[in-house]
């Protein structure tokens, strides 16, 4: 089945409502909202990469305030452990039985803070609940649920007392962005409103979780014609091809890509995935699955560079392939 134009336009007006009511919290970053939005409707997760005081809690926190779901904060320390994320067994002695008590992690949307400041196995808990979408606790498993996203921020100017995300790990994050220094005019406003200290606090949902999995659903259903797929197959070969990557993206890449392609396209109010899609994608969905050769890094070359470069060199299909 799939998806009609009136469906189309549909999605397009409800995800466009979501945007704006995210955007009276955090103002003049429209286009990195879209990207986060289109994320958590593609069922992936996100990783903030920015310098302080820019954005990416109050970012959190109105995506959890738009969608009527459940939402959680883990703050990460060196001293934070995989059960403080996940949940623990306990004893009850009145029942004389073992009770699941749920970590911070069973939640609609969670925002991971800081998450390079927690040690390489509590990562991995949080990661490994990304990719499975539960948790496993004495061979028990326990579902988180639809939806679930995980925003996860670190900061990159401060390396001290950190631990790096190892780069296949950084695989699991759909996409990597930055929200950046605001504009002139969003500065005055956003010191217009000083006074209040969370304006995520005063957002009304507009959707319901159950909703959002259904617009997920929906999404799948976008047309992807086969040359779209030959061009995003293409592209992730050439980046392997290239002499200065060590290590290219991957087919999760490649799949991630038309997940959140078909997001994206039925965004706009369009039924099919268009070639200007993929290379609109590119840089946030692709750069953080990149590693570099060294002499490449040393000389200065960036995973941005590598695929600016790779969607120069790789043509983009003129016409449909499928009937």
């Amino acid at each position: 089945m799939t998806m009609t134009q009136e469906q189309a336009t549909w999605f397009a007006d409800t995800f466009g409502r979501l945007v704006d009511n995210v955007g009276q919290a955090v103002l003049g970053k429209p286009e990195v909202i879209r990207l986060v939005l289109a994320s958590l409707l593609a069922e992936g997760h996100v990783l903030l990469e920015d310098a302080p005081g820019t954005g990416k809690t109050s970012l959190a926190k109105a995506l959890a305030a738009t969608v009527q779901g459940t939402n959680s904060r883990i703050q990460f320390t060196p001293d934070l452990l995989p059960s403080d994320v996940t949940g623990v067994t306990i004893y009850d002695q009145a029942t004389h039985k073992f009770e699941f008590h749920r970590g911070p992690v069973f939640a609609s949307i969670v925002l991971a803070d800081e998450i390079n400041r927690a040690s390489p196995k509590t990562q991995s808990a949080l990661l490994e609940v990304m990719e499975e979408s539960r948790v496993t606790i004495d061979g028990t498993p326990h579902e988180v649920g639809r939806p679930f996203m995980v925003i996860a921020t670190q900061n990159p100017i401060e390396q001290a007392g950190t631990y790096k995300l190892p780069e296949a790990q950084l695989d699991r994050f759909l996409l990597k962005t930055s929200i950046g220094y605001p504009d002139l005019e969003s500065a005055e406003r956003i010191l217009a409103g000083s006074a209040e200290r969370n304006p995520a606090a005063r957002l009304s949902p507009v959707i319901t979780g159950q909703a959002v999995a259904d617009m997920a659903d929906l999404a799948a259903t976008v047309h992807t014609d086969a040359a779209v797929l030959r061009f995003v197959a293409e592209l992730g070969q050439n980046t392997r091809a290239s002499a200065d990557v060590r290590l290219g993206v991957s087919v999760r890449g490649s799949l991630s890509m038309m997940r959140i392609a078909k997001v994206w396209a039925a965004s706009q109010g369009r039924r099919f995935v268009t070639p200007d899609d993929i290379v609109e994608l590119a840089q946030p969905v692709w750069a953080h699955r990149i590693v570099l050769d060294p002499e490449a890094e040393f000389a200065g070359t960036t995973p941005e560079a590598v695929i600016a470069r790779v969607l120069e060199d790789t043509a983009a299909p003129q016409q449909r392939l499928s009937a």
